[in-house]
């Protein structure tokens, strides 16, 4: 009877429940990785719900780093940011599939194996989302002076971003503010960024933006409205370099004023 273990959709939820999978010294046709809430109910299965803790995460990150190597922890780490149900599972097929290999750090190689193929996918699909973000992100200066950005990304970028963002603005306070998750990266000036979860107690405090952001939004406006060239405007050239959901929080493509 195959064993499904179900985790949280975090790093350390999918991480334990892989750990728990290996222990247990499962094939892959033996075990399954679903997420909580995802879950398909399959017929002759035993659910398990895996325990969630720090220790079980790292004890994977060590395995993947000694035996796969740095390079398909990097890819497998992306690939669970992924919004796919079935990463958990794809992550779960490639170590597993990595015991069968001689070289098991060339494990990202094996692209017919079809878990591998959907591990590079899916961290193809997150890296591009990150580098697209991090050209398109717009933050604005709200009253108390924080700089705030709001995105709606597909996957779990948060934590790809957040680095990037951290070395060219470290004097600075800013958060990026992922709808889509509920989640806040979170940078005070000279220190560490992190990650928070939840909700914020008030909406309406990322609405209340400074008297200088309001006059740059005016006049980045102007400067967008005045370069271009109406009589050149290719909408679906403009599409294939900016997509439409990438422009919901971006000045030059809000009418609506702060």
């Amino acid at each position: 009877m195959k064993t499904v273990y179900v985790c949280s959709d975090t790093v350390t939820g999918i991480f334990s429940g892989i750990y728990d999978a290996w222990k247990a010294g499962k094939r892959e046709e033996d075990c399954e990785i679903a997420l909580r809430g995802q879950l398909e109910q399959q017929l002759f299965c035993d659910y398990v719900e895996a325990e969630e803790t720090e220790h079980k995460a790292a004890a994977v990150e060590a395995l993947i780093m000694k035996h796969l190597g740095a390079k398909a922890y990097h890819d497998i780490y992306h690939a669970v940011l992924s919004s796919d149900p079935k990463k958990g599972d794809a992550v779960l097929g490639t170590m597993l599939a990595a015991k069968e290999i001689p070289d098991s750090t060339r494990i990202m190689e094996h692209l017919s194996h079809p878990k591998v193929e959907k591990v590079f996918e899916l961290c193809r699909n997150v890296f591009g989302e990150t580098h697209s973000y991090k050209g398109f992100l717009r933050f604005c200066e709200l009253e108390n002076g924080v700089l705030y950005a709001r995105i709606e990304p597909k996957n779990q970028i948060l934590t790809c971003l957040a680095p990037h963002f951290a070395a060219r603005l470290p004097v600075e306070n800013w958060m990026i503010h992922d709808v889509t998750h509920k989640t806040f990266a979170v940078h005070e000036a000279g220190k560490q960024w992190v990650i928070a979860f939840g909700g914020p107690a008030d909406e309406e405090v990322f609405k209340r933006v400074s008297d200088r952001e309001k006059e740059y939004v005016r006049l980045w406006r102007g400067f967008c409205k005045t370069i271009a060239i109406e009589s050149r405007t290719n909408p679906r050239c403009q599409m294939q370099h900016l997509p439409l959901r990438y422009r919901r929080e971006m000045a030059e493509f809000c009418n609506n004023s702060h």
